[in-house]
């Protein structure tokens, strides 16, 4: 039936697609998201990097919302060519990806972006199961992002203690944290939030700054307790091998090329997007909180426990996700202390970093910015020449 339904959305793809410029290579991106949605605000910028670096030689035809391409399957989908590139989120897929889900629970002190960006980059060549786990794809962008705190209807959060008791919407990897805090989590699609929230039904959600703007979270809640919480990078932005190894060497090459600026404009939109957000509910008269240091230090302790019970748990599919996790726990550390590079004591990474700069290099030295010099005037460009489908 999968594949009737592949076929099928080709099909129509095919009876859509722009007519074709000689000497011009046009590549299909698909993505679950509006075109107003931050996220594809930075695949817009990205698409208009890649046609002025190419001079106009290599097109990207976006198509959004979900027209062609699924939350659920996107990974099978393009393998099997219903886009050429495409927004992933193996985080959430429920079968094949079992250590990339895992390893979004080993960044508990990363407060950046470009460090969780940086610490799954080093994670990556020592350990195949990544490759092996997202086979067929090649990986073009990585995705962190901004980390939540706790928004809540009716109770202003102070403490761990005033968790106690409170229906909190939570991501799958944080409902045993919150429920050994004394919350009583639950998981739902974050598309139900808001009317959860309206109607009483939860008491609070675990989301981001962003969230009171875009998910217009400010309007039903009048609380937003500030607490850290972790969160973690993976592999955000794909390509179908085939449809890779149909391109020139030098298409390749530019695809290569790309990947800082795309993660630099999601950095910078995710960014802008916590801000606007902050706006918003101070806009909406909510109160902002905070908790103690002690408060966040012991969240942390106890986000770190599952996180390694959950890494030791692999085992049941032969993956040793202690290793990574502990190794990952090495890399956080390291960056903390200001340290940077791949490689920790005694244990040396698949591929020889000592004479390239390293992901935790940039991130520690240039927390913020990766480098776009040249590009400023990119984002005002319209899209040359083709219509954006949603």
């Amino acid at each position: 039936m999968k594949f009737v339904t592949y076929a099928f959305v080709l099909m129509m793809m095919a009876g859509c697609a722009p007519p074709t410029t000689p000497g011009v290579t046009v590549l299909t991106y698909a993505s679950p998201y509006a075109p107003t949605h931050p996220f594809s605000r930075a695949d817009i910028f990205w698409m208009k990097w890649i046609e002025q670096e190419s001079h106009g030689a290599l097109h990207i035809q976006p198509y959004w919302s979900g027209s062609i391409l699924s939350s659920e399957h996107s990974m099978d989908e393009l393998r099997h060519g219903v886009a050429d590139i495409g927004l992933i989120t193996p985080i959430y897929v429920r079968g094949g990806t079992h250590l990339i889900r895992v390893q979004a629970g080993f960044y508990a002190g990363t407060t950046t972006f470009e460090q969780q960006v940086a610490v799954y980059r080093c994670m990556v060549p020592r350990d195949p199961q990544f490759d092996r786990e997202l086979n067929n794809l090649i990986v073009l962008a990585v995705q962190g992002g901004n980390l939540p705190g706790i928004v809540t209807r009716e109770h202003p959060i102070y403490s761990l203690k005033d968790l106690t008791g409170l229906r909190l919407r939570a991501p799958a990897e944080l409902l045993g944290v919150l429920r050994q805090l004394g919350a009583d989590p639950v998981d739902m699609p974050m598309g139900e939030v808001y009317s959860a929230l309206a109607k009483g039904v939860i008491d609070g959600v675990v989301a981001p700054l962003d969230t009171l703007r875009s998910l217009h979270f400010g309007e039903v809640a009048k609380y937003f307790n500030n607490i850290a919480i972790p969160r973690g990078a993976y592999a955000s932005r794909a390509m179908g091998i085939k449809r890779w190894n149909a391109l020139t060497a030098s298409q390749q090459q530019l695809l290569n090329r790309s990947q800082p600026v795309w993660e630099e404009a999601m950095a910078r939109e995710l960014r802008k997007a916590n801000d606007a957000g902050e706006r918003t509910g101070h806009e909406q008269h909510m109160l902002f909180t905070s908790m103690p240091l002690e408060d966040q230090e012991n969240l942390l302790a106890v986000y770190n426990q599952f996180a390694e019970r959950n890494a030791r748990s692999l085992v049941r599919f032969n993956i040793d996700g202690l290793n990574t996790y502990h190794y990952a726990r090495q890399l956080v550390e390291q960056m903390k202390n200001g340290t940077t590079g791949c490689q920790i004591g005694d244990a040396s990474p698949s591929t020889d970093n000592s004479t390239t700069t390293s992901p935790l290099d940039h991130a520690v030295n240039q927390p913020n910015s990766l480098n776009t010099s040249g590009l400023r005037d990119i984002a005002d460009a319209p899209l040359a020449g083709r219509n954006i489908h949603g």
